[in-house]
């Protein structure tokens, strides 16, 4: 079989500088680069660098995959505005892990799938990368999204218990449906989290809300961020402004989950129900 893999980095917070450029132009004559991506395809050989290492010194999120069903997403968060220890009961071998530095959180994401066909071959960073957003805003329907991947790939001991649900499973967005398709995941098995949902996901913000957050703040911090618009830097107080107002929000409000072991099912329960349903719609 042919081979094939895809790479592909994203700069969101902050464009690389000409300095960053040249170290990761230095990782590959072919690949696609400018100030805030990097793309590149291999028919044969393999790419030089570390992936886990760019994103640690340079991107927020990076994507690849390849024709053997090899799916791998990572999600750089800035460790100050979201919570790892609410992130830690979803991680599991082979599905999820959460690494952290000095200034951030890594999300490093795993799916796999047993020779799928050439043109099944594709994912997209862009229908993914919102779900940054979603993460800084409280929302940890994709970090649950990963426990059931773990689950479906056969990854989790039968000791172990469901994680939280967050709110919203039975509802998920255009961004979490196409997480659902990276990750592989049965219908039937999305149908069986559905059932242990309970409430509603934050509504999305409305820009009373955001006028109100702005208004609130002190003076000194309006007068930072007017003062890096001024000196060029727009996108990076644009970036502090959302990433502020979503972990302020997130923070008064949470997204409602299932606390107790009594509301959480083990593994071999969710299996079983799982196998349960999808024994209902085989066609035969």
């Amino acid at each position: 079989m042919s081979q094939y893999q895809y790479y592909e980095f994203r700069a969101i917070d902050q464009p690389l500088t000409e300095r960053q450029i040249r170290e990761v132009r230095s990782l590959s004559t072919r690949a696609e680069i400018t100030a805030t991506s990097f793309t590149n395809e291999y028919h044969w050989g393999n790419f030089r660098g570390d992936p886990l290492k760019m994103m640690e010194k340079y991107y927020d999120a990076f994507l690849y995959y390849a024709n053997w069903g090899t799916h791998w997403l990572m999600l750089r968060l800035p460790r100050g505005l979201v919570d790892v220890k609410a992130m830690e009961p979803y991680c599991a071998d082979g599905g999820l892990s959460v690494r952290t530095t000095r200034t951030h959180a890594i999300l490093d994401f795993h799916a796999e799938c047993d020779g799928p066909d050439w043109d099944e071959v594709h994912a997209s960073l862009s229908s993914l990368i919102p779900l940054r957003d979603d993460l800084l805003g409280g929302d940890l329907r994709s970090l649950y999204l990963a426990w059931l991947g773990a689950l479906q790939m056969g990854e989790l001991d039968d000791e172990e218990f469901e994680p939280p649900v967050p709110s919203g499973v039975r509802r998920l967005s255009g961004t979490l449906r196409a997480m659902a398709d990276f990750l592989y995941l049965d219908p039937d098995l999305l149908a069986v989290a559905a059932a242990q949902d309970k409430g509603k996901p934050l509504p999305a913000p409305k820009r009373a809300d955001l006028a109100k957050w702005i208004h609130d703040l002190t003076a000194s911090e309006k007068e930072a961020m007017l003062l890096e618009v001024a000196q060029g830097k727009g996108s990076q107080a644009e970036r502090k402004l959302r990433e502020g107002f979503l972990g302020a929000r997130a923070a008064k409000h949470g997204l409602k989950v299932a606390e107790d072991d009594t509301e959480r099912r083990t593994v071999p329960q969710v299996r079983a129900a799982w196998e349960s349903r999808s024994a209902r719609h085989r066609p035969w």
